[in-house]
């Protein structure tokens, strides 16, 4: 099975905070029970030099820690490039930082944002991912998927780079872990029928789980895997 058959570490990389958690969370949970090391990279960070208000970098960095304690990562590695601001970063650059990642982790599996979503952070991070998944650079690496985050992926126009469910993760007996640690992200979390909600995940995994049989699912796209 893709997350029982071993037992090499799992590298979610996430544009922003909360990302990893709304399409993968249930997976990482899932992964850690079966004794995988987990770890996060976070591609992004706000910070008082780019503007934003002390309270929320310092409200930022408690939800980091505590998602990171609920998780119960092996590693989280942020690379710090400014927030919704990664078109003005040289891909070289981003390459770089996540392939140092990617190397000193060396996941069995690599999860990605998807490169269709709306916002061009998550679009620049798929790309440097998808580069620090080349085989003969990084063989550790034996499968690479692409997740969805709700109100990105959903609310993307992109119809010529659309997501393919074709991977489906049976979550249900991760699922109110999962839901717990969304409303951890405080800000990000708000009501009904605002898509980052903890009712529109909990349909979305309703809706996921009825596509392969599961009473909650998480689905993924499979960009290569290995056998």
């Amino acid at each position: 099975m893709l997350i029982e058959g071993g037992r090499g570490p799992v590298l979610v990389v996430a544009p922003h905070p909360d990302d990893e958690t709304l399409g993968a969370g249930g997976f990482l949970l899932r992964a850690r029970a079966a004794g995988r090391p987990i770890h996060w990279l976070i591609a992004t960070a706000i910070t008082e030099a780019d503007g934003w208000p002390a309270e929320k970098v310092a409200r930022r960095a408690r939800e980091i820690d505590a998602v990171a304690a609920a998780f119960g990562f092996a590693g989280v590695h942020h690379l710090g490039f400014p927030a919704a601001r990664l078109d003005r970063i040289a891909m070289g650059d981003l390459v770089g930082a996540v392939g140092a990642v990617a190397r000193a982790v060396a996941p069995d599996i690599l999860i990605l944002p998807h490169r269709g979503d709306a916002h061009s952070d998550h679009q620049m991070v798929h790309d440097a991912g998808i580069a620090c998944a080349k085989w003969f650079r990084y063989p550790a690496t034996r499968w690479t998927l692409v997740y969805e985050a709700l109100s990105e992926t959903d609310a993307s126009l992109r119809t010529a780079e659309p997501f393919r469910a074709d991977v489906f993760v049976d979550i249900a007996t991760h699922l109110e872990e999962k839901l717990r640690i969304a409303e951890m992200f405080g800000d990000e979390i708000r009501p009904f029928p605002f898509p980052r909600s903890i009712a529109a995940l909990r349909a979305q995994a309703a809706l996921r789980g009825a596509a392969c049989g599961a009473e909650a699912a998480e689905a993924f796209m499979l960009l290569r895997g290995r056998v």
